[in-house]
């Protein structure tokens, strides 16, 4: 297709990149994504596509690789959602940290405005950002409040692609999407809301081997009970394969801009692993122990989103419930732990 548009993703293999590279593709998009050197074989989520895009490999800490990828692929649009995503494993390694989310992006937006000048950019920000905030919910001009390496990170790339957007000899078209959590089955182990619908079928099934690990190493499912950690944390909680067709219409929007993506409800982990266990018939309360492993050392939230704006600009919003995502997610788990 000569003329279709083309499209390169950082972490494509990951959970929105993947869902982010299926709506391009149907869209008609010749799409690209970076997929980390170490990654040998392994394409993670992006498995089902790697016959349809192209690859790269390369990191965000290696400004050449970007280099390289761009001048070979010359982009229209440029989706930037690799990161080191954990809040909790960031305060192990912040200068990794740092280095990957944060000065990893501003190697994107300058190899950008070098090679491909006219590439519009989408800058995957969070709601991490606004820490532990006194306003709810919170929107675009909620102050920032990082508690997290991660959320500093993440803070760090914004505001240079805030300054890229406003630089008055040479703006670049960078929009950064404040996405509040967003889950799907395609999450990673290491997210609470994953964790605990693998927990869920593991428990269900009967599964007593290839149960998968935790953040820390442990098996998820221990004498059969799962441990969590503030079960009282509040988060906005959406469903990933909604909030990509966000990132994609901020990129046809006449302006660069911030939009927060979020449903504005809050549940507790606690409701997440009441709702996940009540789906297969059992009481969370039987099943959920309380590990003190899993408590970071920083609290964030309450986090709500208003995405108000996101509606009324780009004419977005969430489509799927609260209690429709649990469910997707456990079914989804009930046939892999199987």
């Amino acid at each position: 297709m000569a003329n279709a548009k083309r499209a390169f993703i950082t972490g494509i293999s990951g959970q929105d990149g993947s869902y982010l590279s299926e709506l391009l593709l149907d869209k008609g998009y010749e799409v690209a994504g970076f997929v980390r050197r170490n990654a040998a074989l392994d394409f993670g989520n992006a498995n089902e596509i790697k016959d349809e895009v192209k690859i790269y490999y390369g990191d965000l800490h290696s400004p050449e690789s970007i280099a390289l990828a761009l001048l070979d692929f010359k982009p229209d649009e440029i989706y930037n959602m690799a990161s080191l995503s954990s809040p909790l494993g960031s305060f192990k390694d912040k200068v990794g940290t740092i280095i990957v989310t944060g000065i990893g992006a501003l190697h994107v937006f300058e190899r950008a405005k070098q090679i491909v000048p006219q590439a519009r950019i989408y800058q995957a920000s969070t709601s991490e950002m606004f820490g532990a905030p006194k306003q709810v919910p919170q929107n675009e001009d909620t102050p920032f409040a990082p508690a997290n390496p991660y959320a500093a990170a993440k803070e760090f790339a914004h505001r240079m692609a805030v300054i890229a957007r406003h630089d008055k000899q040479q703006p670049q078209f960078i929009s950064c999407g404040i996405l509040f959590n967003h889950e799907s089955p395609r999450r990673g182990l290491n997210f609470v809301t994953r964790k605990i619908t693998a927990a869920v079928a593991c428990i269900k099934n009967g599964k007593r081997e290839g149960i998968p690990l935790n953040e820390i190493g442990e098996l998820i499912v221990q004498n059969g009970k799962l441990k969590l950690g503030d079960l009282e944390a509040k988060r906005d909680w959406g469903y990933a394969a909604d909030y990509v067709e966000l990132m994609w219409k901020m990129l046809q929007a006449d302006q660069a801009d911030d939009f927060v993506a979020a449903t504005g409800e809050t549940h507790t982990v606690g409701e997440f692993a009441k709702e996940a266990f009540a789906v297969v018939g059992l009481n969370s309360e039987d099943y959920v122990e309380v590990d003190q492993h899993f408590v970071p050392p920083v609290q964030t939230g309450p986090l709500c989103g208003d995405a108000s704006k996101a509606k009324r600009v780009l004419d977005w919003e969430p489509k799927t419930k609260f209690k429709d995502l649990v469910k997707i997610m456990v079914h989804a788990d009930l046939a892999k732990f199987s």
